[in-house]
């Protein structure tokens, strides 16, 4: 036999056994058990009844509570649309998210191809135990907001090529052309086996579906082979009856049917809240119950979008207020999901977002102090945790929270206005916007694995020289202060000249970053200021006292709630600062204050609403050491000896964007409702120290040093376009853990 056909026997051989030994492994690998009727078509997961149901190994079907998040499509410095998250990401996340015990993610729109494969890979050897996703479709939003009326000809065709490319995209069929602001690429694996529900449309904005049903009230029902709205259908929701049969029309293609349901929230849910103030917010219902499953095994269900704090009427609607909380109030959250259950008596109703922020800044207030911020990361964790308690308690047949990552692109109403250019948002973290940290999984700053605020500077003697700036100027009991920063903070580390007492003395350091500004006289003490005036001051004293405050001339709140702009706050209220503070003790400068609730009465309203604000400028002494047990997810300052370290948010210092060095300026406001901004040089600091008998009525001012702000060079950076950060899991995770582990089935 020659050589080469002893080596071509080989090769064959080596081949015939390379071939056995996938075959044997494709054998021994677990397989996903579904259910296949007479005419082959596939399932995995049904509704009936009021239950949600999969298809088990033992081949029964089960009932099961759906545990989940919703996992956002982006990282820090980029926009949803940019679809940045690798396969890396992806596969760690998912591991992480099935380690807290979710059996699904709920994913908002079409991701990218590296979404799909990743999520095959990661199951592939599962079995009969993988995670699950719920594919979501969005609608046309900016369009239908605009032009109030889902059946404009255009808004129809959008919706349905983007229900057409989603499926395909699932299915491993389509190859989407690169477009801005959407997923692209080619989808080449099919992830259907991995798919729960179909999860179609965003919120529906109250005016456009009244307004629809208004322009189209003639439109004939929809009758269609799958889905078909009832005779109780309106106009808007026999155009979601349409929507959602186009989506099973083309998934039945592929040989598979999954339950179906549209989004939907307590905005546009199907009760009557006499105790909500807001028109808009009891307008109008889109109601399940009025489109029906035709042909289409896998059934559907409701969802709902459900928070504690929002809409108002959680808190001001008394017919909520049955279920005592245990502290002295009253659990309208629970309450309001028993009374929503009582509505869906003959299908599956899930809450399909939920949960709080742990954010320095706050937007609405919730009963039991389940704001919409304001909480620490343990907070947070324990709030989202009794949500969940509740919502299963209630009978729903899921609950998937709000949110797996914080999202830095994101923005909130009462943080908006000053966040300018607002096309920058990404690249910086406002920990004031609490839209940005609803994550378990935290997206941190860049120093944030550097710089533990402790009261110890021994860490930043490991950040490279060219990141730390030494303060040039002098300040009598100073003996020295270095400054760095990133993307959430400006951070100080001091070293005084003796161990600080905040029950002796206070900390002072004001901070000028464009001309104008004011002199703070009392808190000086005698002193001098010369060379300009400040725009905000950092004071840190005891526990109540610690917060930076904000000069009369520059105050955002009093200038855009004042008599320049919303005229909600009284002419007195201006001039001393606001309602219940008028101006910090012993000070000349105004608390840091963010808008809660606006003023509004009738006939604007149903009856009258109060002007709400909330101090957002205190600074939380305590660690921001993750090893600590006395970790605290807010702290801003901590001192040990002779050491004060801090680290100050940077809207509380005026940045609109500190990305581009952007400070809010004293113009007057555009139209009454604007702010502008100018490029900052950078940032002067200036130090003092004031013992307290310095300060209040019987001060007795002992010091006549002059300070000059011109000969301090200010603190300045490099504008930066990437975001620099790095991921944590909460504390909150744990807590989500705990009860998703916890929890039975039904």
């Amino acid at each position: 036999m020659s050589t080469r056909k002893r080596w071509a026997i080989a090769g064959v051989c080596t081949i015939v056994l390379l071939c056995g030994a996938a075959a044997i492994l494709g054998y021994f690998r677990p397989s996903l058990k579904t259910y296949a009727d007479a005419e082959g078509m596939k399932m995995k997961f049904k509704t009936e009844g009021t239950s949600f149901l999969v298809y088990e190994e033992e081949e029964v079907w089960k009932e099961i509570f759906v545990k989940g998040v919703n996992l956002g499509a982006t990282v820090p410095g980029h926009y949803p649309g940019e679809l940045p998250a690798t396969e890396a990401d992806y596969l760690r996340w998912f591991k992480q998210i099935d380690e807290m015990g979710a059996n699904v993610i709920r994913v908002y729109t079409v991701h990218n191809p590296v979404f799909y494969t990743s999520l095959v890979k990661y199951n592939r050897d599962k079995g009969q135990d993988p995670l699950y996703f719920m594919q979501g479709i969005w609608s046309p939003e900016e369009q239908l907001i605009e032009r109030q009326d889902a059946y404009d000809e255009e808004i129809v065709q959008m919706f349905r090529a983007e229900i057409s490319k989603a499926v395909a995209a699932v299915y491993g069929d389509v190859t989407v052309q690169p477009k801005h602001g959407q997923a692209s690429g080619k989808y080449k694996t099919n992830a259907g086996k991995y798919l729960m529900a179909w999860h179609v449309g965003t919120e529906w904005d109250p005016m456009m579906v009244e307004n629809t049903n208004k322009l189209h009230k003639d439109v004939p029902r929809y009758e269609g082979s799958h889905f078909s709205a009832t005779e109780k259908a309106s106009p808007f929701e026999s155009w979601l009856a349409s929507l959602m049969d186009l989506t099973a029309a083309e998934e039945i293609k592929y040989g598979w049917q999954h339950p179906m349901t549209f989004t939907n929230w307590v905005t546009t849910d199907v009760l009557e809240h006499p105790g909500e103030p807001l028109f808009e917010e009891d307008l109008v219902s889109v109601d399940a119950r009025h489109i029906e499953p035709v042909d289409w095994n896998a059934g559907y269900f409701a969802a709902y979008h459900v928070y504690p704090y929002y809409p108002d009427f959680f808190r001001t609607d008394k017919t909520l207020q049955t279920l005592p909380d245990g502290n002295g109030g009253y659990n309208t959250y629970k309450a309001y999901l028993r009374k929503l259950k009582a509505e869906f008596d003959d299908m599956p109703i899930m809450v399909t977002e939920y949960g709080v922020p742990s954010s320095i800044g706050i937007s609405h207030h919730g009963p039991g102090g389940k704001d919409q911020g304001g909480h620490d990361e343990r907070e947070q964790g324990q709030i989202d945790a009794s949500l969940t308690q509740d919502i299963y308690d209630e009978g729903y047949s899921g609950a998937i929270l709000f949110m797996w990552q914080d999202e830095w692109f994101k923005k909130t109403w009462n943080t908006m206005p000053f966040e300018i250019p607002a096309d920058r948002r990404s690249f910086w973290l406002n920990v004031l916007t609490n839209e940005k940290m609803f994550g378990v999984l935290a997206m941190q700053p860049g120093k944030a694995e550097q710089i533990a605020i402790d009261g110890d500077l021994s860490d930043w003697d490991k950040i490279p020289e060219d990141e730390i700036y030494t303060w040039p100027g002098n300040a009598p009991g100073v003996k020295n202060m270095r400054l760095t920063h990133d993307e959430a903070y400006l951070y100080i580390g001091m070293e005084l000249e003796e161990a600080f007492d905040p029950a002796q003395s206070k900390l002072f350091i004001g901070a000028d970053t464009i001309p104008g500004g004011d002199i703070p006289e009392k808190e000086l003490a005698g002193r001098t200021l010369e060379g300009g005036a400040l725009e905000t001051l950092i004071q840190l004293g005891n526990e109540d006292e610690s917060q930076v405050t904000i000069a009369p001339s520059y105050d955002f709140h009093r200038r855009l709630y004042g008599q320049e702009g919303y005229w909600m706050l009284p002419e007195e209220q201006e001039v001393k600062g606001t309602a219940d503070d008028p101006v910090v003790p012993d000070g000349t400068f105004h608390s840091w204050k963010l808008a809660i609730s606006l003023l509004m009465n009738p006939p604007d309203t149903k009856f009258a609403h109060p002007f709400v604000d909330e101090n957002v400028g205190m600074l939380m002494r305590g660690t921001t050491d993750t090893a600590s047990p006395d970790f605290h997810s807010l702290a801003a300052w901590q001192y040990a000896d002779q050491v004060v370290e801090m680290r100050i948010p940077w809207m509380l210092l005026g940045f609109g964007d500190p990305s581009s060095l952007q400070v809010l300026d004293y113009s007057p406001l555009k139209d009454k409702r604007d702010f502008s901004t100018i490029t900052a040089d950078g940032i002067r600091l200036v130090p003092w120290i004031v013992d307290r008998s310095e300060l209040g009525e019987s001060a007795n001012p002992i010091s006549a040093e002059t300070m000059n702000l011109q000969e301090i060079e200010p603190y300045t950076w490099e504008l930066w376009e990437t975001a620099i950060y790095s991921e944590r899991l909460k504390h909150s995770y744990y807590d989500m853990q705990e009860i998703f582990q916890r929890l039975p089935e039904p």
